[in-house]
């Protein structure tokens, strides 16, 4: 104990007595001196053991001399039984399979030269409805036969909506003021009233948690002591 006490004890090493630092990495003392050239890179014993080729383990044994390896005489005399032989067959769809139909089906004679009834023209074409713009029909069939009565009730809510009478307007940004204003004067309790209030700073005297001889004398009014009381929901069982 007495030992780890006297080594915490110690001043922390001074890293900056050193200022001619060789390096720009943070070191404890200087590089040793070269003689040489200091730019010359040199590479520690760790590292020169990194750069080394790998070296084959001591249990390993060369079996193959060559990736290349006779075929034996059973192998080259072996023929396929009919499992293998049916296996080495690809595989065939399903009996009802039907393969894709072309993107561009050629039709027939028949249909090129068909040529449609007056039903069938008819149901071509686009549906007419009344009240609404259509490029085929003519103007007088927009307008209705009879035009539409409006109730009394729909003019009224038709109308827009006013103003209530006690709205006031906005008022306006710039407005002129008036000579009375312009000459008045401020009285001295004005003149008293419009001071900031003036407190000493902490450091100077000043106690915030004083009680002033007016609030020590202070009386609740009658709102006050009914705010003060609980909610009823609040004391119900009491």
């Amino acid at each position: 104990m007495t030992t780890r006490m006297v080594q915490l004890a110690q001043p922390k090493p001074n890293l900056l007595r050193f200022p001619d630092r060789r390096s720009v990495y943070w070191l404890d003392e200087l590089p040793p001196e070269r003689n040489g050239s200091t730019t010359t890179f040199e590479l520690t014993p760790h590292w020169s053991q990194l750069c080394g080729r790998k070296r084959l383990n001591s249990g390993f044994e060369q079996s193959r001399s060559s990736p290349q390896w006779e075929v034996n005489v059973a192998a080259l005399s072996a023929y396929p039984s009919n499992r293998v032989c049916s296996l080495a067959l690809p595989r065939l769809p399903s009996a009802g399979w039907v393969s894709d139909r072309p993107l561009l089906a050629s039709l027939s004679r028949a249909v090129q030269t068909a040529v449609a009834s007056p039903r069938v023209c008819q149901l071509a074409c686009p549906k007419r409805r009344q009240g609404l713009y259509s490029p085929h029909s003519s103007k007088t069939s927009l307008a209705p036969p009879h035009p539409a009565a409006t109730s009394s009730r729909l003019q009224l809510l038709a109308l827009p909506k006013s103003d209530h009478p006690q709205y006031a307007q906005d008022h306006p940004v710039i407005w002129p003021v008036p000579g009375p204003v312009r000459k008045a004067v401020a009285s001295e309790r004005v003149q008293v009233l419009s001071q900031p209030n003036q407190r000493k700073a902490l450091f100077q005297g000043y106690d915030p948690y004083t009680v002033t001889l007016a609030a020590c004398s202070a009386s609740a009014s009658t709102r006050l002591q009914e705010l003060c009381l609980p909610l009823p929901r609040k004391c119900k069982g009491k």
